[in-house]
């Protein structure tokens, strides 16, 4: 045979031998590929699917083999076993694909990954198109904590804590753009195409460089009109040195000119740092920015820059009387504190603004409040919370609740989601369907092993609040003693 024929023939055989074996997992209920399920083979080599369910295999041991492979997801079940493993055999072929089906037990569907690096690594390696713009690396992150979000100036605005790269970490705030759905941004079904604030190495900048030691962390988002009548983009913030106290608290506002905040006024510190998720609401005919559930202050420039202006919602026990109500200048009470009060007396069980009750198990949840939105399909509030993992989804008829009951929407096993947030803006059929994402990591739980490329990044959850497993019990809705109740 001539020596080019050869040649080309070699060539194809090394071509069809670098192809990878794809394996998708796909939701069996919706078809939709899942992120983040395992793969692993009986030497423990792992694979772990994209945003796209796919995982592209192509190590050269396994080829033209037939191979075991376990199948596990947090809060999915593959129904097949192998050795009492859920688990499959697979023929391993250069170039070959195979579909595999699991079954969702949360209630909550996962779609996608938002931030680090690999989002679509296994899809882009398998010729497989990717919905984002940036389906491998972005800003050069690799890891981020802690999402902000709030539409501003046209698009969304996001912002996160810590944030680590490829070989750099900014401790004083990330953040990103993006464009709305509808007005060039993608549908939140699909992903989230984020442009971030770079430095000149391209790598996520700092975001509020107030040139004090410690970290730097955002609490919350709001919009205030200034002075002159311009709408402004103002955060709550902390520096931290360690866990625990706030070494300073205070106000920034956006610079749109410079791309980062400025330190606007200082408050006094009183208490830890607290992810926060404010809404807008009207009490009473006055507009108010309700930055927790049971906690507010006015909308207004001066307001929010003035301690003694934010208020707090308490019910506090007189002798035999239990009243409730907005009090000024009054630290709040997070759901931790308030089942303290409850176990030693000073609160009767019936006045708790937080006993989030499992309605499966009829336990009191042990999570604090998370986010909050007024929800015109079940027309209440609704809350998204998370727990050691776990997230709960709730409902009330007034922001501060009484939030009675809880159902578990998603489960991690061994494994810390936190920092949940819902995304109102990305809402569907009239707030049918609901968005939200939390931090999937290994921090605080002891003996997890880390996720590759997973950890420490965002995840978005879709959740449909028309799935009859989200009914809850007439009881749920008991209102509180004396209690106000207020609609936005």
């Amino acid at each position: 045979m001539h020596r080019t024929a050869v040649f080309l023939l070699l060539a194809a055989a090394l071509g069809a031998a670098e192809r990878p074996f794809v394996i998708q997992v796909v939701d069996a209920q919706t078809g939709r590929g899942v992120p983040l399920v395992e793969l692993r083979t009986i030497n423990h080599r792992a694979w772990y699917t994209d945003s796209n369910g796919i995982s592209a295999i192509s190590d050269p041991w396994l080829s033209e083999h037939d191979v075991f492979f376990e199948i596990r997801s947090h809060g999915y079940a593959f129904d097949e076993t192998l050795f009492d493993e859920p688990a499959k055999i697979v023929y391993v072929r250069p170039g070959g694909r195979v579909q595999l089906r699991i079954r969702r037990e949360n209630i909550a569907e996962r779609l996608y990954r938002i931030t680090g690096a690999g989002i679509y690594v296994d899809s882009v390696t398998a010729g497989i198109p990717a919905p984002i713009k940036n389906p491998l690396l972005n800003g050069k992150v690799a890891g981020q904590d802690t999402v902000i979000a709030i539409p501003y100036n046209g698009g969304i605005y996001w912002f996160w804590g810590d944030t680590f790269g490829l070989a750099d970490a900014n401790f004083n705030v990330s953040g990103a753009t993006s464009a709305l759905p509808g007005d060039g941004g993608l549908d939140p079904e699909l992903g989230v195409d984020l442009t971030y604030f770079v430095d000149e190495s391209g790598f996520s900048k700092p975001m509020l460089p107030i040139g004090r030691p410690g970290p730097v962390w955002l609490e919350g988002l709001i919009l205030v009109r200034d002075p002159s009548g311009r709408e402004r983009l103002v955060a709550t913030y902390t520096r931290q040195r360690k866990l625990g106290m706030a070494e300073e608290r205070g106000v920034a506002v956006f610079d749109d000119a410079a791309r980062v905040f400025r330190v606007l006024a200082q408050l006094p510190s009183t208490r830890s740092h607290r992810s926060s998720h404010p809404v807008r609401v009207t009490d009473g005919g006055r507009a108010y920015w309700y930055l927790y559930p049971n906690y507010r202050v006015a909308d207004g420039w001066n307001a929010i820059q003035d301690a003694r202006a934010y208020e707090s919602y308490r019910c506090e026990k007189t002798g035999d009387a239990v009243r409730c109500g907005w009090r000024p200048n009054a630290p709040f009470l997070d759901a931790g504190e308030e089942r303290k009060l409850v176990e030693k007396g000073l609160l009767p069980p019936e006045a708790a603004l937080f006993p989030f009750v499992d309605v499966d198990t009829g336990r009191p949840g042990s999570f604090g409040m998370g986010s909050i939105a007024w929800n015109a399909y079940r027309k209440r509030w609704i809350m998204i919370a998370g727990s050691w993992g776990d997230v709960y989804y709730s409902e009330a008829d007034a922001p501060q609740g009484p939030w009675r009951c809880a159902k578990r929407i998603v489960r991690h096993d061994k494994y810390n989601f936190y920092n949940v947030v819902h995304h109102p803006f990305f809402d569907k059929d009239g707030g049918r369907i609901i968005y939200f994402e939390g931090t999937y990591t290994q921090t605080f739980i002891d003996n997890a092993r880390p996720t590759p490329l997973y950890d420490y990044n965002q995840i978005m959850y879709k959740l449909s609040l028309d799935d009859a497993r989200l009914r809850f019990p007439a009881s749920c809705a008991a209102p509180l003693p004396a209690a106000k109740v207020t609609q936005p």
